[in-house]
């Protein structure tokens, strides 16, 4: 992105414009500007333009200059959107870097970039040919063809509506025979994503300025009174009397409109020229000024940790704060960044889960009001302009959000906070770019000269071994904020239990015994399964069929709430059947639980106590994740079944009990990362027990209780395991002691993806011989969404240069594939540190 050079030409010269499409296409596109624009247009601004022979696409504006396309003539810009940059050149030079490193194209940064609010696109329409009649039409129309034409008389359609008139997916096929017929026009029509939130608002007319002239309006409306009731609660809701200035703003109408006054009566008011009625625009969401000066008290350890932490900026960039669970930690960032936007600089706080943000937020808000904005994926495209807007506009000094926020227009950055910086929900799998939010934070503070906070109780290895490398500074909090201290942890085994008849179902006499001991006592428990549904499989136990995804290689999961069975992994849903469709057996058996048998169990053993769950089902919608977690904090809900939503970062003042299910196959997951992720989520869901005076208690269920995993959970010795950890990965040459590619090949049929992966798997190894390429393999779930894959990694020396070249190589390669026709449709996926 270079600088706006439009002021150097002359107004009538042609100029022409590089824009980046949010396309997967990897170059830009160079249209022609309009004269007319030539004073007004910027780099970093939104413009229209045509894509295509009909599409219409927003693309940004990335250079000016006056050479014309050689082997082709340049479209016009169709319309500029913005009379200012939206996009910063530092902003743009990161998009630049993500799209280099994570081996994707500059489109699809920034499609994932910018919110779909900002992305106006083209919407195909159906319009009648003005010259058809379907009185004089010689053709011959069908029963649906005549319905979609006697609606087209009233209205244009989109596709959409016409499903929905005819009922049919498949109209495809209509529109042609409509078409041909010359009966219809498509058209595109464009869209604007983005709406302003209006209000209607009230307030007297001029005729009524003075109190005099009010006085005689009431006597002129007192024989009708209810008209006489609107007036008079307009007027004690606005006292213009006191303030003549107050009626410019009037009152929202929804105000005004209640069970005594009807929208009728206000209409006459309107219609009398007593009232007017106007429309403002407003926020969608906001914060009040917080109306009392909100400060944090630090302790005195809490004071050390804040000052080493500042002494560390003196001369690096970064500070791993390792800090056990309930140690304080949010209450030392909140110290620093009062300090950043003290200094006049913009803040970033990001968090892994919406669910953290929305108890996080209720804490900010009351300290930093309308400074505060908040960004996530369960927001609208509208909300989510407005949060973008306001970051550029200066409105938002301080953003709390997910991994998404990275994309945000910051102009002058001081702090970055990467709160739970382990957690692998930084990593964005699925679309490109598949980049890992902590680490583009890491680049984001070099161009802004910003300083980092790596904050957890449990640091990802790669984190730990920076510090070691003295690249970042470390610092430790020990301790609990307090008097509270680190909980007690026993352990349920649940081969002896199982041998002894002594457990019920998926709980342990143990664990049964501490809940009821617990609720009794009015406190709190949360069990944490990280398995959704009610049961992973199902099978019949006469001839052990097993029912599998039509479009996966997995078997479906059965879901009780749903009564159906369904697949994770492409959303493939089906009942369950009655009997056993291979031999008519009626003994279906359901085998492995989830959260929703555990909370069905629970209900049983315990039918007094309320209960909740929360997990990908249950928080599908905005206020889900609120809804559930306000519950829980005013005591509503006295135990919380969940998946690894519950272990991230939440403290809720009366949990004293956690149970741990299945920790055995935490930790026996294929993945070299799969002993870090267990002791992390053991660890972390653990710290949710006892964080206020009273020491909490945790009951592990597992058939191996003397696993050294354990040893170091229940000693607290996290920094122990991240040594012996770092140890292992160094022998067999894992990250951080190398760099890992994983590529990802996809194809509808099996023989040809086999043969395209072994191709281009020898072809890289001839090409790239001083790395270990591992593969190619079919992955353990070999088909997803009807594509059979194959994986291909690549272990590259942490110590190697020359990275930027493999990835040529890597991309080069998979080109020429594609030249050759048999494999031209098979998807190369790149994944750069994959997690």
């Amino acid at each position: 992105m270079t600088q706006d050079l439009s002021f150097q030409f002359d107004p009538k010269e042609t100029l022409f414009g590089e824009l980046v499409i949010p396309v997967p296409i990897d170059k830009l596109f160079t249209y022609r500007v309009p004269a007319a624009l030539n004073s007004q247009i910027k780099v970093g601004q939104r413009a229209i333009v045509q894509f295509g022979a009909k599409k219409i696409q927003t693309g940004i504006i990335v250079h000016l200059h006056n050479q014309p396309p050689v082997d082709y003539e340049a479209k016009y810009i169709l319309e500029l959107l913005d009379e200012i940059e939206i996009i910063y050149d530092q902003q743009f030079k990161l998009y630049e870097w993500m799209a280099s490193y994570y081996m994707c194209t500059l489109g699809e940064v920034i499609n994932a970039a910018l919110p779909s609010g900002l992305k106006l696109s083209s919407e195909s329409m159906v319009q009648l040919d003005p010259r058809f009649d379907l009185e004089t039409s010689a053709f011959d129309f069908s029963e649906k063809e005549r319905m979609v034409l006697q609606r087209l008389k009233q209205e244009s359609l989109n596709y959409t509506a016409i499903v929905n008139l005819t009922g049919s997916k498949a109209i495809y096929h209509l529109l042609k025979s409509l078409a041909s017929k010359e009966a219809i026009i498509i058209f595109e029509q464009v869209k604007e994503k983005f709406r302003p939130k209006t209000e209607k608002r009230l307030r007297l007319t001029s005729e009524f300025s003075s109190k005099k002239k009010i006085e005689i309006l009431f006597e002129t409306i007192s024989k009708k009174p209810k008209q006489e009731a609107a007036l008079l609660k307009y007027l004690q809701t606005i006292p213009v009397f006191a303030d003549p200035s107050l009626n410019e703003k009037g009152m929202p109408k929804s105000k005004l409109v209640d069970g005594d006054i009807s929208a009728g009566v206000i209409g006459t008011l309107v219609k009398n020229r007593i009232l007017e009625e106007f429309e403002v625009t407003v926020p969608r969401f906001g914060f009040e000024e917080p109306k009392h000066e909100h400060s944090v008290l630090l302790s005195e350890i809490q004071e050390e940790v804040r000052n080493s932490i500042l002494k560390i900026f003196e001369e690096k960039n970064t500070a791993l704060l390792h800090g056990v669970t309930g140690s304080g930690k949010t209450e030392i960032y909140i110290d620093l960044i009062k300090r950043a936007l003290e200094g006049g600089s913009q803040v970033l706080y990001l968090l892994p889960e919406i669910a953290l943000t929305t108890q996080i937020v209720l804490r900010l808000k009351k300290i930093f009001g309308g400074a505060l904005g908040v960004y996530h994926s369960k927001f609208s495209d509208n909300e989510r302009v407005e949060v973008w807007n306001g970051v550029l506009t200066g409105k938002f000094k301080f953003v709390v959000g997910v991994r998404s926020s990275v994309f945000l227009p910051f102009d002058n950055l001081g702090l970055i906070i990467v709160d739970e910086e382990h957690d692998p929900s930084y990593k964005q799998h699925d679309p490109a770019p598949r980049y890992h939010a902590r680490d583009v934070a890491l680049l984001m503070a070099q161009s802004h000269n910003a300083k980092v906070i790596l904050g957890s109780a449990t640091p990802s290895v790669e984190s730990y071994y920076q510090a070691l490398k003295d690249k970042f500074g470390l610092v430790t909090l020990t301790t609990r904020f307090g008097a509270a201290t680190l909980p007690e942890i026993s352990f349920a085994d649940m081969a002896q239990e199982k041998k002894r008849m002594t457990n019920k179902g998926e709980f342990s006499l143990l664990l049964l015994n501490e809940i009821k001991e617990t609720t009794t006592k009015k406190e709190q428990v949360i069990l944490f399964q990280n398995r959704r549904g009610y049961s992973p499989m199902v099978q019949c136990e006469d001839c052990g069929w097993v029912p599998k995804c039509i479009n996966c290689a997995v078997s479906l999961t059965y879901h009780q709430f749903r009564h159906a069975l369904v697949c994770h992994y492409c959303g493939y849903r089906e009942e369950l059947p009655r009997e056993c469709p291979q031999c008519s057996s009626k003994r279906i058996l359901t085998l492995g639980y989830g959260t929703e048998k555990l909370e069905e169990e629970l209900k049983l053993h315990f039918p007094e106590i309320k209960t909740h769950r929360m997990d990908l089902d249950t928080t599908r919608t905005k206020s889900g994740y609120e809804d559930i977690i306000t519950g829980f904090e005013s005591g509503e809900t006295d135990v919380l079944v969940g998946t690894q939503m519950v272990t991230k970062g939440l403290d809720f003042d009366r949990v004293n009990l956690v149970g741990v299910f299945d920790a055995d196959r935490l930790m026996h997951f294929p993945d070299f990362r799969s002993y870090e992720r267990a002791f992390q989520l053991i660890t972390q869901v653990s710290g949710r027990s006892g964080r206020r005076e009273k020491r909490g208690k945790v009951v592990i269920q597992t058939s191996n209780p003397k696993h050294k995993l354990f040893s170091y959970v229940v000693e607290n010795r996290g920094t122990d395991f991240l040594k012996d950890e770092l140890a292992d990965r160094q022998q067999h040459a894992y990250p951080p002691f190398s760099r890992l590619i994983e590529i990802i090949c996809k194809h509808s049929n099996k023989k040809i993806v086999a043969e395209a992966s072994e191709k281009y798997t020898a072809v890289i190894k001839s090409k790239i011989k001083s790395v270990k390429i591992l593969g190619p393999g079919e992955p353990m779930i070999s088909k997803i969404r009807n594509e059979f894959l194959m994986h291909i990694l690549l272990k590259i020396p942490r110590q190697q240069g020359g990275l930027s070249e493999i990835k040529q190589i890597l991309i080069m390669e998979a080109n020429k594939l594609h030249q050759d026709k048999v494999y031209r449709n098979v998807k190369i996926v790149f994944d750069v540190d994959p997690v």
